[in-house]
């Protein structure tokens, strides 16, 4: 059988491109950009210009800390739904142009043109991604980078060889050699804990990884994450360009444009958020399991709970009585000031699966077939009149409180 011919398009600093189309006149004349957080300081970096990472500022970083490395940058808020149009955009370019296209994320997308050779007449996988990369520029003035090789992970290494704007692909037989290359710390999975346990053993490039036996990975490790480990190094990786792939989770968060102290305040936040993320999760046809709260205090220590339902549920009223009750535990454990909430979906089925509810206001799940069909009625009213068409009282009256409806910075994830 002939080897897999994977390519991996990433979007170049996606954000920022979208920031500068988006504003032309003003983020688009900033070498020097930050998107995310505020002017201020306040919030979470998303992305910054090639221009800015010079200055050693990162996506995730605080915006305080990112303005202290680099003083003159501008800052400008994430513009998420026209990130979303341009990502669209780019999605359907590269299904034009290619047989199988899986969206990773917002900014990346997997390519499977195994079996194309005929199709376009002999082209090497690497003029053939050059030949994608210019045509997505041109229809969508989004530069991109693009990787390749024979498995998912060697693609979505060498991409970043690739950037920015450019094109490498690993050949059929010199994955080993290319991944030698590399520290451990650039395999994607291996975290900072892993990298210092490993570290610890004198392991830090890829090629002194290579001479490790299984079983020493798992008497370190642990069976299966030593075995996982043993083949990452060895770039194995099975996994299929699938574009029907399930998604995996669907979260929204707030970064404050000051830290809130009140449980109250809090409270009408998480009811915005979990009204977004139910809309969303219902929009696609889904179904949720588990619901996670997020909840980052005024000197960065983020915690985390999350409540799983027996039954998968949908409505406003049982996602939100999910988060509440969750964000009241991590307000017990620690009552400080806030400058981050959010509120995450995992474990989602599609709702076509879903049987018929049983007693699950009894049962304390939180969910009634007349929640449910609550939620579709104003799915309706909101699709037809906008999303403010109908508003929790307790959010209207904040909406009436506020003097900036804008003074928080926000993100949406579906994954």
């Amino acid at each position: 059988m002939p080897p897999r011919r994977i390519l991996l398009v990433d979007c170049d600093a996606f954000y920022v491109q979208v920031a500068r189309l988006t504003d032309p006149q003003g983020a688009g004349r900033a070498p020097l950009l930050i998107v995310g957080g505020s002017p201020t300081g306040r919030g979470v970096v998303t992305s910054a210009s090639y221009e800015a990472r010079a200055y050693g500022v990162r996506s995730a970083m605080p915006t305080a800390q990112a303005l202290r490395l680099c003083p003159q940058a501008t800052v400008v808020p994430v513009p998420r739904s026209a990130c979303v149009a341009r990502s669209r955009e780019v999605g359907t370019v590269l299904r034009e142009l290619a047989p199988v296209v899986q969206a990773a994320s917002i900014d990346e997308f997997y390519l499977d043109l195994s079996g194309t050779e005929r199709l376009f007449h002999g082209e090497s996988l690497g003029d053939t991604a050059d030949r994608f990369r210019r045509e997505v520029l041109r229809r969508t003035e989004i530069s991109v980078s693009v990787g390749g090789g024979t498995r998912r992970v060697i693609a979505k290494l060498a991409t970043r060889r690739a950037k920015p704007a450019g094109v490498y692909v690993v050949e059929p037989g010199e994955e080993q050699a290319f991944l030698s290359t590399l520290d451990l710390a650039d395999l994607p999975g291996v975290g900072p804990a892993l990298v210092e346990a490993l570290r610890k053993r004198g392991l830090v490039r890829v090629e002194d990884a290579l001479g490790v036996q299984l079983e020493w990975f798992q008497a370190w490790l642990g069976k299966n994450r030593g075995a996982w480990l043993h083949r990452r190094i060895r770039g194995l990786d099975d996994s299929e360009v699938d574009p029907h792939e399930a998604r995996k989770s669907i979260s929204s968060e707030r970064t404050f444009s000051e830290d809130i102290t009140g449980d109250e305040d809090l409270e009408i936040r998480l009811l915005e958020l979990s009204r977004s993320v139910a809309a969303t999760l219902r929009r696609k046809g889904l179904r949720v399991r588990t619901v996670t709260v997020k909840l980052r205090d005024h000197d960065f220590r983020t915690r985390v709970h999350s409540r799983t339902s027996p039954e998968p549920i949908e409505s406003d009223a049982a996602i939100h009585e999910a988060a509440l009750t969750l964000l009241r535990e991590l307000r017990s454990e620690r009552r400080v000031p806030a400058r981050l909430l959010g509120v995450g979906l995992s474990g989602l089925a599609s709702a076509s699966e879903g049987g018929q509810l049983g007693l699950f206001q009894e049962a304390g799940t939180g969910e009634t077939e007349r929640d449910r069909r609550v939620s579709h009625a104003v799915d309706a009213l909101r699709s037809r009149f906008g999303d403010d068409a109908v508003l929790p009282g307790r959010i209207v009256d904040r909406t009436h409180r506020r003097h900036d409806p804008s003074d928080d910075e926000g993100s949406t994830h579906d994954e």
